[in-house]
């Protein structure tokens, strides 16, 4: 049984409609990655899942529990932690104060235990600890984003659009990064542009475009399946995953 199960999820803002009744679901251990090209939906998707965004229909279940319209914070706390586009770290602060923060709902046994765990995962975070946060590079800063969601002790962790401005060789670091986190048992919900780097390291895969689903599979199924890909991603997504 899927840790999360989206329904007919639809969001609106005002006439026009950014989302039209998608249905996802996110397995543990497993990474699923929604493409589309920009306005495509993506990240409106996610918002909603999370609570951030009024859902205009549609149901969302989480351990078979209808969490629909519970407030984002109640979601979060339920163990579906959200990594925002744009990293949002708190850049005056330490890279240690910004992890703790992710915890602070939880016993300080389970912060330890969580931060000897992300320390293994991102060497670089421990080595730049005691620095502050806003010095880091974009994709420490990322790893800094995944380090703090997953001091939340996280079922499930909803990224979005986490290749965002990094440099090819960063992209590589954070997707595998990703596939580790799946590895410990959390599902993996992640909205992606770059369908090359996300089909690397995805377990499932859809394509959303004006906000339906248009293809849907195994990540070697849409990767198999280049000329539709390319139609909704771009000739650079569609070379790349060809």
């Amino acid at each position: 049984m899927p840790l999360l199960e989206v329904q007919d999820l639809a969001v609106r803002y005002g006439g026009v409609h950014a989302v039209r009744g998608i249905d996802l679901a996110v397995e543990a251990g497993r990474v699923h990655v929604v493409l589309g090209s920009n306005g495509a939906g993506k990240t409106s998707s996610l918002r909603a899942i999370c609570g951030l965004e009024r859902k205009a229909g549609g149901r969302v279940r989480w351990r078979d529990r209808d969490v629909t319209r519970w407030p984002s914070h109640r979601i979060a706390r339920a163990g579906l932690v959200l990594v925002p586009q744009g990293r949002r770290i708190f850049a005056p602060l330490t890279v240690e104060e910004n992890l703790l923060l992710g915890a602070y709902s939880r016993p300080r046994r389970e912060w330890e235990e969580a931060l000897e765990q992300i320390y293994a995962t991102f060497p670089r975070l421990l080595e730049r600890r005691a620095g502050t946060a806003g010095l880091l590079s974009g994709g420490e800063q990322q790893m800094l984003a995944f380090g703090r969601a997953i001091m939340a002790r996280p079922t499930v962790i909803l990224a979005d659009e986490p290749s965002m401005g990094l440099s090819p060789a960063m992209v590589d670091t954070i997707m595998e990064s990703i596939a580790g986190i799946a590895r410990t048992g959390i599902g993996v919900l992640a909205v992606e542009q770059n369908a090359n780097a996300a089909l690397a390291v995805a377990d499932t895969a859809v394509v959303l475009e004006r906000g339906s689903i248009v293809l849907e599979g195994t990540a070697a199924e849409v990767r198999a399946n280049p000329d539709v890909v390319r139609a909704f991603l771009g000739d650079q997504a569609g070379h790349a995953v060809g």
